[in-house]
């Protein structure tokens, strides 16, 4: 009877601290789930890895004083320098250390070899399953024909931002003749294919007057790039170049004078806001499920973030994969990665940005998205990127609807 008094106090106090939902009560409930982070923390990328891992801790800091499980999360890092080799040597490293979550984003190549290695290790060892959540590999591929049950996409794939840029572009009369340039890998093979669909479906009257890859990580100097882009006459450049490669077009743009919009995907990671402060000819938009503009808790989310590490929080999917993750443990009312991933899919939550769904044919999130432009910091968004006096101001809206791309996905279930 007294044991059944101390549970009884105990339950109440731990749903009275906010760590339980009410009924949601279950035995593992204060257990610490570790999550490998698998990314690139040295070579070219370095400075975009080491941000993220900081926001994946930062977010699992602020999830483990509450979220629905009542769990604790603690990241694992793991330096995997932007190599799918790499990446599965570093797997293999995290399932030895018994660890059955893995997150990584940095590189769809590096996705795609992760992805396959879970699935084989998950056939070969019944009871030891591991689950990635996928939180910025945008190729398209790993939730269509490469779709797997052990694989979730929090971050919108290539086809869907390019759904969502291209509704805003055909509306801009400026954009006339565009200059597609991309890192030479699946991301940016993607990126020109799905502009050159979508804008010829959108507005046929759109010129494509240029189509460049180039290496990933290697290119020291952008200029002989941005002269053909100029030669062409481009009035405006799409790219999905992130990190190093788009810090270093943005300078040589500046520097050779190049006077077009910059439609991007990933404008606001790590050194590109400083690049951009220096000024650019024309307008530079992204197209993201994020922007500085956005309510609570984002807003105090970054500004913490900015005191603890005079550092942006940009990566919002740390913060929708912990309540994804959080929120099916606490349906499932277990940590057993085979009983998460059940839950997770067609999963329904309060993203940071709203209501959003785990499809579940594919496990794509469905999120709304936005284009935002690079602006003057004001009194109605007031924060400042890399302490430049700048941010990413929203201009357009898209709703999930619009953004969703449809999926040949034809999903194995054990």
């Amino acid at each position: 009877m007294k044991t059944g008094i101390r549970h009884g106090a105990a339950l109440a106090a731990a749903l009275a601290s906010g760590l339980l939902v009410p009924g949601l009560a279950w035995a593992q409930a204060g257990k610490t789930v570790k999550i490998a982070f698998i990314d690139p923390l040295s070579g070219p990328f370095a400075n975009v890895g080491q941000n993220q891992l900081k926001g994946w801790q930062f977010i699992a800091e602020e999830f483990n004083k509450k979220n629905a499980a009542g769990v604790k999360f603690e990241f694992v890092s793991f330096d995997n320098k932007g190599s799918p080799q790499e990446s599965l040597n570093v797997l293999k490293a995290a399932i030895d250390q018994g660890i059955q979550y893995v997150v990584q984003g940095n590189g769809s190549g590096a996705a795609a070899a992760i992805l396959d290695a879970v699935n084989k290790h998950n056939e070969r060892n019944p009871g030891k399953e591991v689950v990635y959540i996928n939180y910025a590999a945008v190729d398209p591929d790993l939730t269509n024909s490469k779709c797997s049950y052990w694989h979730f996409r929090v971050d919108a794939d290539t086809s869907m931002k390019m759904e969502a840029l291209t509704s805003f572009m055909k509306d801009q009369p400026s954009v006339k003749k565009v200059y597609v340039i991309g890192q030479n890998y699946a991301h940016g093979q993607q990126v020109a294919r799905y502009f050159k669909e979508t804008i010829a479906r959108k507005r046929p009257d759109v010129q494509v007057v240029g189509d460049d890859l180039h290496p990933i990580g290697q290119v020291k100097d952008f200029a002989p790039y941005v002269a053909k882009i100029k030669a062409a006459g481009a009035d405006s450049v799409v790219t999905g170049n992130w990190g190093q490669d788009l810090t270093l077009l943005i300078k040589a743009a500046k520097d050779a004078g190049l006077n077009a919009d910059f439609y991007t995907y990933y404008a606001g990671v790590s050194g590109t806001p400083t690049a951009l402060a220096a000024g650019v000819g024309g307008k530079v938009r992204v197209v993201s499920y994020f922007h500085n503009g956005l309510p609570e808790p984002v807003k105090s989310l970054q500004e913490k973030y900015k005191k603890q590490f005079n550092d942006d929080w940009y990566t919002g999917a740390t913060y929708n994969g912990l309540m994804m993750l959080s929120t099916a443990m606490a349906a499932a009312k277990s940590t057993d990665p085979v009983k998460v991933a059940a839950a997770m899919e067609g999963l329904r939550f309060k993203g940071f940005q709203g209501d959003v769904e785990v499809r579940k044919t594919d496990h794509q999130l469905q999120q709304a998205l936005v284009i935002s432009e690079w602006r003057k910091a004001d009194a109605k968004v007031p924060y400042s990127v890399e302490n430049t006096g700048w941010n990413f101001q929203e201009v357009k809206a898209i709703p999930a609807y619009v953004a969703s791309t449809p999926t040949s996905c034809q999903m194995k279930r054990p």
